[in-house]
């Protein structure tokens, strides 16, 4: 299946027609969609009770992804960080059986290094036993022995957009299922995604692994959720 959402749940005056009624603003973004990115949770911690709060405000279909702490991914670099897995899962696990997917981004400046990598994806693997996404930002890692890497451990490599390096904008490592995010382009996070190119998303989620996870990252100037909604119509 196929899953559609977007980063955050905000829903601005100019889309509130596309939801139904709710409690709160994200019980109203579930009567639309049936995923949603959580990216607070790089920025900063949350408390267990806050994400048991929010499984409990969707309904059982809801499922949602979840972005490791830029302290782990940047600031540590994957490296040495047992005990911040620990006190991230520790607190999401209160989202319970609506997690569905952890997403690693890695900072731009983050080189492939077969050890590291290994080290800390069974590190994750310890801690957590469902689908984990790796949006890598280095060339480094767009080669054949870190895709097999990926592959070897279970981790869809994201497909990007705006891609940087060519070959990212495809899914790649573990192609089981497949985790798009569409940024935005040629503004990262601000641009708007005009027919032509919903046509052309349609199209490559179509062409990919049958279950997937799509989500629409460019937030920043309200464009996510009409995009997500005219995909929801392409993709029926």
């Amino acid at each position: 299946m196929v899953r559609i959402g977007c980063a955050g749940w905000s829903i601005g005056s100019r889309v509130a027609d596309l939801f139904g009624d709710g409690a709160s603003a994200l019980a109203r973004y579930a009567s639309r969609f049936d995923l949603v990115e959580i990216n607070s949770s790089f920025h900063r911690d949350h408390r267990r009770d806050t994400y048991a709060r929010w499984a409990d405000s969707v309904p059982p279909r809801f499922r949602f992804s979840i972005k490791l702490p830029r302290a782990i991914t940047h600031d540590a670099r994957l490296a040495g960080c047992g005990a911040q897995l620990d006190a991230f899962f520790a607190a999401a696990d209160g989202l319970g059986d609506r997690l569905d997917c952890v997403l690693v981004q890695l900072p731009p400046g983050l080189d492939f290094d077969a050890r590291t990598a290994s080290t800390f994806f069974r590190m994750l693997a310890r801690r957590w036993h469902g689908r984990v996404a790796c949006e890598p930002r280095h060339a480094g890692w767009l080669t054949p022995p870190a895709d097999a890497l990926l592959a070897r451990h279970g981790i869809a490599r994201v497909a990007a957009d705006p891609a940087r390096h060519g070959d990212d904008a495809r899914p790649g490592g573990d192609l089981r299922f497949a985790y798009w995010r569409w940024h935005g382009t040629p503004k990262i996070y601000y641009s708007d995604y005009d027919a032509h190119a919903l046509d052309a998303i349609a199209r490559a989620v179509r062409a990919g692994p049958a279950d997937a996870v799509v989500v629409f990252d460019n937030t920043a100037a309200g464009h996510a959720v009409r995009n997500a909604a005219a995909l929801q119509a392409r993709l029926g």
